[in-house]
């Protein structure tokens, strides 16, 4: 992932919606949720919902599939793993060893 990339993908993590959007798709794993069962859940309306999942969609964070008369989202895990990849670069493989990381113990 370039650094165009991850600023597009953490623009569109920004926001309070589209973070709990990608959260709840996260743990829905990969049969995703239909952007009615979203709505629902997080009690978005379906117009604003929409919106947030376009920009979701542009950033490359999740996808939609059409199933009948629904769309089904899901997360883009590999976008997701390359974007906490990029951000950990430098981390424990970056020219620092593995003592440097945080650990559970440092927080």
């Amino acid at each position: 992932m370039d650094e165009c990339q991850a600023l597009i993908a953490f623009a569109a993590l920004s926001e309070a919606t589209r973070l709990s959007i990608l959260r709840l798709l996260v743990q829905s794993g990969r049969r995703g949720l239909s952007a009615g069962e979203i709505a629902a859940r997080l009690d978005v309306p379906p117009p604003r919902l929409s919106f947030h999942l376009r920009t979701l969609e542009a950033a490359s964070l999740i996808a939609g599939t059409r199933k009948g008369r629904h769309i089904i989202y899901c997360v883009a895990f590999a976008t997701l793993e390359d974007l906490v990849a990029y951000v950990l670069e430098e981390c424990c493989g970056g020219g620092h060893s593995e003592n440097d990381c945080c650990t559970e113990d440092d927080k």
